[in-house]
């Protein structure tokens, strides 16, 4: 093989090509190599989106990753991690271990399953919690949970998708889950999605709201919306008010992190643009990443 490759297993979760831009784009409905790297920050890059990857489509030029360079998990900032690892059984979600004040962790959402990871992820720290967004990311959820003797968090609309949860969030009122943590409901995505507000700096999204490379905004996944994007709407005049955050932590989509001010502005025109929306078909192809 000649240099860095994605094979045809690929089907266009776009986190690739949110961890390596430049380097990985989308061609003909799937990401493929636009341009090999150059230097050591680029070829980082791939092996980030390699061992993200959730089908292992990326591969260097040997056909084979070198696991000591796994990356993962990987730092975001001081507070936040990226897990890496993306599950098949999680729609490829990301996932996420935010970093508490006495030393612990909380993982919000999950990657694949693996006593190795599991271990790797441990050794930062005891984690505490496994807090899911929604039904689509709970498949490891338990798992995690009993490995690391952690609290399992998932919301009463959603409850289905991991009945055995140790802790169920109810209604549409914010809970506090932990010291400087708090569970917001917002109904639309699925009738259980929730997102989790950290220390008004971090806001793990699930796939409610997202940060769009194509829009240069936050937006909502109005194409692919299970339960309902007019109960969406409700659920984000009823607490973006409430609401403050630099980082926009999504399971699909893009990061972002901004001032806690241009966050709020964005956030309440993206909740005065949802309004608008009326429902639609789900199509996977229509998201604008």
């Amino acid at each position: 093989m000649d240099g860095w490759s994605v094979d045809d297993n690929c089907i266009n979760c776009d986190v690739a090509r949110q961890l390596a831009p430049g380097l990985i784009d989308e061609v003909d409905g799937r990401s493929r190599i636009v341009r090999q790297p150059v230097g050591p920050a680029e070829e980082q890059r791939l092996q980030e989106a390699a061992f993200a990857c959730q089908t292992r489509s990326i591969r260097p030029g040997s056909g084979r990753l070198d696991a000591t360079l796994d990356p993962y998990p990987l730092a975001l900032d001081d507070g936040v991690l990226l897990c890496g690892h993306n599950s098949r059984l999680t729609a490829g979600a990301n996932s996420y271990l935010l970093r508490r004040p006495a030393g612990s962790l909380m993982m919000i959402d999950t990657p694949r399953w693996s006593a190795g990871l599991a271990r790797r992820y441990a050794a930062l720290g005891p984690v505490t919690d496994v807090l899911l967004t929604h039904r689509d990311h709970a498949r490891h959820g338990r798992a995690y949970a009993d490995r690391f003797g952690a609290r399992l968090w998932i919301h009463e609309g959603d409850l289905d998708a991991a009945p055995d949860a140790d802790q169920v969030i109810r209604g549409v009122e914010p809970v506090e889950i932990g010291e400087g943590v708090t569970a917001h409901p917002l109904p639309g995505h699925t009738r259980g999605s929730v997102l989790f507000l950290a220390d008004d700096r971090y806001c793990f999204t699930g796939d409610s709201v997202y940060w769009s490379r194509t829009t240069g905004d936050l937006e909502v996944h109005e194409n692919v919306t299970w339960y309902s994007v007019e109960e969406l709407a409700a659920s984000l005049a009823r607490s973006a008010g409430r609401l403050r955050f630099e980082w926009v932590l999504p399971g699909h989509g893009d990061r972002r992190r901004l001032p806690a001010e241009e966050m709020a502005t964005r956030l309440n025109a993206l909740t005065a643009r949802t309004q608008l929306l009326r429902p639609r078909a789900v199509d996977f192809a229509a998201t604008r990443w």
